[in-house]
């Protein structure tokens, strides 16, 4: 493993940029070369300062951890990343891992695992805490659903009819129902009030 090993830390709070990289820097063999407040910002001090490791923030400004953490990976394949999230649902980490992220870990997590984990990543490993190990577990990777679906899925939780939402959306009540069968499908639901619940329960939703 090359030594330092090179850090660029992403995230929007600067009390925990600060705090991680004082912590980083007196970790034996680390060195932190940089930060960014946001995905756009982390990406362009990435392909500038080339890291052996980003630690990552899922929920940022401008652009979020994982379109950040996926244009990381297209561009520089030999940086990896590590998601750092107060996230307490595997949806958006388990996305950051199709975008190409190494790991995640809580931000509470004990600084010597934090510490082991970036170099674990560094030496292209992957590492997770017992958290979120734990979450993905018991939280599988829930079905896509296309914008469309998507839109569909939110007007049914705010008690529109196929015909409200065909108004709404430009299309008929039958292409509505169509995709609602298609959604039901995708979630194992029986009827668009147990879709809805799922899809909350999943975190596909936001209340």
């Amino acid at each position: 493993m090359k030594q330092p090993i090179t850090i660029l830390i992403a995230d929007d709070h600067a009390l925990l940029r600060r705090g991680l990289a004082t912590l980083l820097g007196f970790a034996p063999g680390l060195s932190v070369v940089g930060d960014a407040k946001n995905g756009e910002e982390a990406v362009k001090a990435a392909i500038k300062l080339k890291p052996d490791v980003v630690v990552m923030d899922l929920s940022m400004p401008v652009m979020d951890g994982v379109e950040a953490t996926r244009r990381i990976r297209e561009k520089l394949p030999e940086t990896h990343v590590l998601i750092l999230t107060t996230y307490s649902t595997s949806v958006d980490v388990v996305r950051a891992m199709d975008a190409g992220a190494s790991g995640a870990f809580v931000k509470d997590a004990d600084d010597d695992r934090l510490i082991e984990a970036i170099r674990t990543v560094a030496s292209e490993g992957t590492a997770f805490s017992p958290e979120i190990e734990s979450m993905i577990k018991t939280d599988p990777h829930p079905p896509e659903l296309t914008e469309r679906q998507q839109k569909i899925l939110e007007a049914t939780s705010k008690g529109l009819s196929s015909e409200q939402i065909a108004s709404r959306l430009g299309i008929s009540a039958y292409a509505v129902n169509q995709h609602l069968d298609v959604i039901r499908r995708k979630l194992g639901a029986q009827s668009r009030t147990e879709a809805v619940a799922i899809a909350i329960r999943k975190h596909l939703l936001k209340i």
